[in-house]
């Protein structure tokens, strides 16, 4: 495939989506053409997953479809080997702290080696996100915290459910 400015790739586990990854997705969908939302199937710095890649994938459609240029899409490889799949030629990432700063720059490094070819964007979490995290979400629903405003409709019941297994 023809790599493209125009397409960008926002990876993540999405374990499960929150209005943080919500609030970037649809901002870096205002920047290009096409964005995949690249549900990574095997996180491997994150260990097994509560949901499914499928759930995963579901609650993105159900909270991206408004934007006609995202579509959710599962990859089991490397990000940048995703990228060249699909004719990517950018990788936009959520930054929140200065601890994901130090995690991401890693990564940039390592992709670079990989791939030098595809940029990586970085999108600064907007403040009421700021201290939000996926595993966060979990663990406030574990102990029976308030988690409606932090998650898109649907996700809060349905973690509700999972963490009652």
């Amino acid at each position: 495939m023809t790599p493209s400015n125009h397409l960008a790739v926002c990876p993540g586990s999405y374990d499960p989506v929150t209005n943080g990854h919500v609030d970037v997705i649809g901002r870096a969908a205002e920047m290009f053409d096409e964005l995949i939302v690249a549900v990574v199937d095997l996180p491997v710095r994150k260990g097994k997953t509560l949901f499914t890649t499928e759930e995963r994938l579901g609650f993105l459609e159900g909270c991206t479809g408004h934007l006609p240029n995202v579509r959710s899409q599962a990859f089991s490889n490397l990000v940048v080997d995703f990228a060249r799949e699909v004719g990517a030629r950018t990788i936009v990432k959520g930054l929140r702290s200065i601890t994901d700063f130090s995690y991401e720059f890693e990564m940039y490094a390592l992709n670079q080696r990989q791939a030098p070819e595809i940029e990586s964007v970085y999108l600064m979490a907007s403040p009421q996100y700021s201290f939000l995290s996926s595993s966060g979400v979990k663990e406030l629903a574990t102990f029976g915290g308030d988690i409606q405003d932090l998650v898109p409709d649907g996700v809060s019941e349905r973690l509700q459910e999972a963490l009652a297994r």
